[in-house]
């Protein structure tokens, strides 16, 4: 079969254009930007690409195109689509009827820490042998890839986003897991969604979905997901927390060994499973390594086999991803999207680094973040910063220094790549840790400075 994807340089698209070729497919895409990584990686695989979405790409015309949920009616390509009366399908309902069937599915659903936690799932499976298949809206260090075809298990990071134009059910209620994983539910997406309750119920029909002999993992701390739970669960019921919250017998606890979270200890119905260290730190990481240990136990692997796992695991690339450290001046990446993520990293990496310096420069690039729905929670999001550079652009719907003056001097707004990268090089001293946070690519800024720091120590 031909497949052709409408969108395919983004991370699930291109992700899925992998998984078709694997399966046997002739693939090809377009999508307005196609520029590396992502188009060498999907040429290297003997996906064609074509810039922009002019219909002449269409001809002599495929069997099925799919369209990422980037494109909407009025694009040429998917006008002549329609007009052309051609099959099409949205990439989570292909992925659900054509390739997920099947397979022991585990989704991985949540505001935050879906791309950890799903990698750290599949890293799971992978060292207790399963050869997992994954989908992930990022790249985990320990595979170097965002996707790959898998034997029995496939774990795919389930977005609550919509699905296409056509549809606009959250993309996860197309895979249909055995295992689920609920890591937390907060507002977002307010391009999409009108409050709160609307994401909850999408939420719900993710819960509607799961057999009756498959499992729900669910933070037990999060009030949102209880009030989702409490409309109805059909599914074996698991919570997990820090402790020393007191849960059921069935539940997952994890314990920080240290105020940094880089040791961890796992307790299984009041009994204790393993230990860890590990690289990553923060409370934050601490519950989806518990979420993601009570899935990879449910999809068969012993407890103490996945807690040595994650004692292995690499980390997922712009999750507070150390770049460089030049002149004892470390810089990360961070793929940050709202206030809560930006908290928790934060004061994870505060724990971790003491009294040290924390220098951030914040790119306010989500739907949600520039349309200033969060805008009350942002400063307090920042509170564990030093010193902060807020670019905010044109795109952004209210006023930078709404944050900035409610950061007691501790602020600055900057207006171009350029000014950040040297004013963040004139402050950077030696101890330092300067973290770039964007769920975009913030003008190339972290190796732009990353770059100018190492020529800095050279000379």
């Amino acid at each position: 079969m031909h497949i052709h994807i409408l969108g395919a340089c983004g991370t699930f698209m291109g992700g899925l254009a992998v998984l078709a070729r694997q399966a046997g497919h002739r693939v090809s895409g377009s999508d307005q930007n196609t520029y590396p990584p992502m188009s060498t990686q999907l040429e290297a695989r003997g996906i064609e690409l074509t810039e922009g979405y002019d219909p002449e790409q269409l001809q002599p015309h495929p069997d099925l195109v799919i369209i990422g949920n980037a494109l909407s009616r009025g694009n040429p390509a998917v006008e002549y689509v329609l007009n052309e009366g051609l099959a099409f399908s949205s990439g989570p309902r292909w992925l659900g009827e054509n390739y997920l069937r099947g397979k022991t599915v585990i989704a991985v659903a949540g505001t935050h820490g879906k791309t950890t936690t799903a990698s750290m799932v599949a890293w799971i499976l992978e060292f207790a042998g399963r050869a997992p298949g994954f989908l992930i809206g990022g790249v985990p260090g320990n595979f170097g890839m965002s996707a790959r075809d898998g034997e029995d298990c496939f774990v795919v990071e389930a977005d609550e986003y919509d699905t296409a134009f056509f549809d606009k059910r959250a993309k996860f209620v197309h895979y249909r897991p055995q295992v689920a994983v609920l890591n937390n539910l907060e507002f977002d997406h307010a391009d999409i969604y009108s409050n709160l309750a609307a994401i909850q119920t999408q939420f719900h029909h993710l819960v509607r979905t799961i057999p009756g002999r498959g499992t729900v993992i669910a933070n037990g701390h999060d009030d949102n997901l209880r009030q989702v739970l409490d409309e109805g669960c059909w599914s074996e019921l698991q919570r997990f927390t820090i402790m020393p919250e007191k849960t059921g017998s069935d539940d997952w606890q994890v314990e920080l060994l240290d105020s940094a979270g880089r040791r961890l200890r796992f307790v299984h119905a009041g009994r204790k499973v393993g230990e860890l260290s590990w690289a990553l730190n923060g409370h934050h990481n601490a519950m989806n390594a518990a979420a993601a240990v009570a899935a990879a136990v449910a999809a068969g692997v012993p407890a103490k086999t996945a807690v040595a796992a994650l004692s292995e695991f690499k980390g997922v690339k712009r999750r507070l991803e150390l770049l460089t450290t030049a002149g004892d001046v470390h810089v990360y990446d961070d793929f940050a999207h709202h206030p809560t993520a930006i908290r928790l990293t934060l004061e994870g990496l505060r724990r971790q680094v003491g009294n040290q310096r924390i220098l951030v420069a914040l790119e306010p690039r989500s739907n949600t973040m520039r349309a200033g729905v969060h805008l009350a929670e942002l400063a307090p999001a920042l509170a564990a910063a030093d010193q902060v550079w807020l670019q905010a652009g044109s795109e952004v719907d209210w006023d930078p220094f709404e944050v900035i003056n409610r950061l007691d001097g501790r602020g600055k707004v900057v207006n171009r790549v350029e000014s950040l990268v040297q004013q963040l090089l004139e402050q950077a001293k030696t101890g330092d840790h300067v973290v770039f946070m964007s769920n975009g690519g913030f003008g190339a800024a972290p190796a732009r400075f990353a770059e100018a720091l190492q020529r800095r120590e050279k000379h």
